[in-house]
């Protein structure tokens, strides 16, 4: 399994991801599920991945074949108006692998489904950020949904609804990110570190800052350590219950 998130601020855009896939308890490997391409000064792309490995590379395996000679392999995510056509191809190209590789059709529960979060932005044009489905179709950020998760979702997501606000800060963003992912790698052995930050900053038009973020790194320490302290006066603090 494995847990990645792309939230969008007005500052900027934020995607975190671990690193961790398994085929059972004891095959247990880390593989990057954060990838980024760019043409400074012109546009910026990121994508995150979750589902069947073998999906997930092909796909981005695709992507970037196409950029490196786009006359010849033409379309080319370098190369397209927006970032609305950018998601469509996406999609297209994960629904395209995942039917070549099911030979009795494309089903919601295929081995081979994978889902994709998309995030980037256009010269020109406002910073926009896509969740895309294993058919190939998607769904956009909005101020109602401000940030996307793909994986094991659901140990991180409470902190994520009750804290986040569009007008934090990037590092305060990291900041709660930090303690979503804690959550979930607690709660569930198929997440697990190292983790991939990239920072994408409004109208930078470039990558920003980016960061792998291993066990030993002392900030994700404190903030482990730090949390569960936090829960605990927290709870303590709450009036007691009384018959």
């Amino acid at each position: 399994m494995t847990y990645c998130v792309g939230m969008k601020l007005n500052e900027s855009l934020v995607f975190m991801s671990d690193t961790r896939t398994n085929a059972g308890v004891d095959n247990i490997s880390r593989f990057r599920k954060l990838f980024t391409w760019q043409v400074p000064g012109e546009r910026v792309i990121v994508l995150m991945t979750a589902g069947n490995l073998a999906t997930t590379q092909a796909v981005v395996s695709l992507l970037e074949e196409r950029t490196k000679a786009p006359s010849e392999r033409r379309p080319s995510i370098l190369e397209m108006p927006t970032m609305f056509q950018i998601a469509r191809h996406v999609g297209d190209t994960l629904k395209d692998v995942i039917q070549s590789n099911a030979p009795t059709g494309q089903k919601a529960d295929s081995t081979f489904n994978s889902t994709i979060i998309l995030g980037g932005q256009v010269k020109d044009m406002p910073p926009r950020m896509f969740m895309i489905y294993p058919e190939g179709n998607f769904i956009e950020a909005s101020d109602d949904t401000p940030f996307f998760q793909i994986g094991e979702t659901k140990y991180g997501r409470p902190i994520l609804v009750r804290a986040y606000d569009p007008a934090m800060s990037t590092e305060e963003a990291v900041k709660l990110l930090m303690v979503s992912f804690d959550s979930t790698i607690k709660a569930n052995l198929s997440v697990g570190l190292p983790l991939d930050l990239q920072v994408v900053e409004t109208n930078a038009l470039r990558l920003g800052k980016s960061k792998r973020i291993e066990a030993e790194d002392p900030y994700y320490r404190q903030i482990s350590s730090g949390w569960g302290e936090a829960l605990k006066k927290a709870f303590d603090s709450l009036p007691p219950f009384r018959f």
